[in-house]
């Protein structure tokens, strides 16, 4: 499955896609290639507001406070990227493209399509993200997938550039997201869950829990490699341990 070229640097909309990593809270899976990373701290302020009595278009919103050591440090990091691997690159735009990869593998996962995902996440860690998902039950696999209209916040987390012993260069590049689910999961399993009552019209009211999720994207940068960026890590809060 082919993505197209963004901005003829990179590959980060949804036809193709080169993945090697899923992520979300408390559990975490990784593949093999993936390398320990050191995660951004985010304060979210959550708007709860949401009776049929108030006003109409009142919804959920989250304010992320990066951690300023970690925002300093990535400046830097992009900086380096543009200036010997991408003069192209802008993280704006990737966290545009990752977001849709986000969505869209998110998706694949709740359905166990896992047959999809090749080409998107990296092939050892799909066969362990098909062991964890197959044992879901129904409503915790449905949790996993964010709608994008459903993705309240972004922010990238650490950036790492490293290489091989055989000189090949990589960027990796962490990302978080917050998104809402109506997936119905007991209240004590979700740690860290927020909950809402979501007005939906008519004075009706529907619940839906704020959940987060990480991902983490790796591109090799090595002269002739297809420009590819590849999932290699995968948490979903208490959804995938």
């Amino acid at each position: 499955m082919a993505l197209p070229m963004y901005r003829g640097c990179y590959r980060l909309l949804l036809p193709a896609f080169g993945f090697s990593r899923l992520v979300l809270n408390e559990g975490t899976i990784q593949s093999a290639a993936s390398r320990r990373r050191f995660y951004p701290r985010v304060a979210v302020a959550v708007a709860r507001a949401y009776s049929s009595e108030q006003k109409p278009h009142q919804k959920v919103v989250v304010v992320g406070i990066p951690n300023p050591f970690i925002w300093f440090r990535t400046r830097i990091y992009y900086f380096l990227i543009r200036t010997y691997f991408d003069k192209e690159f802008s993280i704006e735009e990737f966290t545009e493209g990752a977001t849709q990869a986000f969505s869209h593998v998110s998706r694949l996962l709740s359905r166990c399509q896992f047959q999809a995902l090749e080409g998107l996440v990296a092939k050892d860690l799909i066969g362990k993200l098909e062991e964890k998902c197959k044992l879901l039950p129904s409503n915790y696999q449905k949790a996993l997938s964010a709608d994008p209209e459903e993705i309240m916040y972004t922010t990238p987390g650490d950036v790492g550039i490293f290489y091989d012993d055989n000189g090949r260069k990589f960027v990796s590049i962490l990302m978080r997201f917050w998104y809402l689910t109506s997936a119905r999961i007991p209240d004590d399993s979700m740690e860290g869950a927020r909950i809402f009552k979501v007005s939906i019209g008519d004075g009706e009211l529907e619940t839906k829990r704020l959940l987060t999720a990480i991902y983490e994207f790796q591109r090799e940068f090595t002269k002739g490699v297809s420009p590819d960026w590849t999932i290699t890590r995968i948490e979903h809060s208490k959804l995938l341990d």
